[in-house]
């Protein structure tokens, strides 16, 4: 038997059948969208991420910006983490451990690279100053879950050697408390290297910024894959 629906009761169920047919395809649509809106945060949020505390020689004081090291760094981790610079020129030992608070609350830090003391050096302020401002950089970064790369410098010797030597000592003292990892002489290669210092003769040329980044790399690479960095292998010339 062949039942025949009126014309307009089948074209109102056709109509239906397309609003319903559109729901369901922006239905899904939202879905997808909410998954992804979700899953970006969640993507983000597992990048580590680096806090670089230092002064003029982390801030590529003299150069185009993009040159310096700290930047070269994040080329390298290619996005793989992000990396927050929080270096100023001219800062003491001081100076960074009132900013680092601060700074740990406001990035939550998974690695934390402490380069600071050349300007306590150079204003021939306490060896003992110097480490008790470090020692609280270190422990308040520890507290808050990151891990720390400690960024050695050395100093001219115009307090005398002695007190070059306190300096110097610190460093190696400090990584030894804590057991973090220590880059002795951030600048070795190039301190005392023809054209790789400018004319002031503390702070290094464009050159000079891939092998401060080299000098760093070896001490921050297992780092980097303790919190989930896949890290290639780096050919050298």
């Amino acid at each position: 038997m062949v039942v025949d629906f009126p014309i307009g009761l089948v074209s109102a169920y056709r109509a239906r059948l397309v609003r319903w047919h559109f729901r369901s395809i922006g239905l899904a649509a939202g879905l997808v969208i909410a998954f992804t809106l979700a899953a970006a945060p969640a993507q983000a949020s597992d990048r580590p991420v680096l806090l670089v505390m230092g002064d003029s020689l982390s801030t590529a004081y003299g150069l185009e910006q993009e040159t310096g090291w700290v930047n070269l760094l994040a080329e390298r981790l290619d996005g793989n983490a992000r990396v927050v610079n929080a270096s100023i020129s001219g800062e003491t030992s001081g100076g960074g451990a009132s900013r680092l608070p601060e700074l740990i609350g406001q990035h939550d830090p998974d690695i934390v690279l402490l380069e600071l003391g050349g300007n306590d050096g150079l204003r021939g302020l306490p060896p003992s100053q110097l480490e008790a401002n470090l020692a609280a950089m270190i422990e308040a970064s520890q507290a808050a879950g990151a891990e720390v790369l400690l960024l050695g410098i050395d100093i001219p010797p115009n307090y005398g050697q002695a007190y070059r030597r306190a300096f110097t000592a610190v460093y190696t003292r400090l990584a030894d408390t804590y057991d973090t990892p220590l880059v002795p002489f951030l600048l070795e290669g190039v301190a005392l290297e023809d054209g790789m210092m400018q004319d002031d003769g503390i702070h290094p040329t464009t050159d000079a910024q891939p092998i401060i980044l080299d000098n760093v790399w070896p001490e921050l690479a297992p780092l980097l894959e303790n919190n989930g960095v896949e890290l290639a292998e780096r050919a050298h010339d």
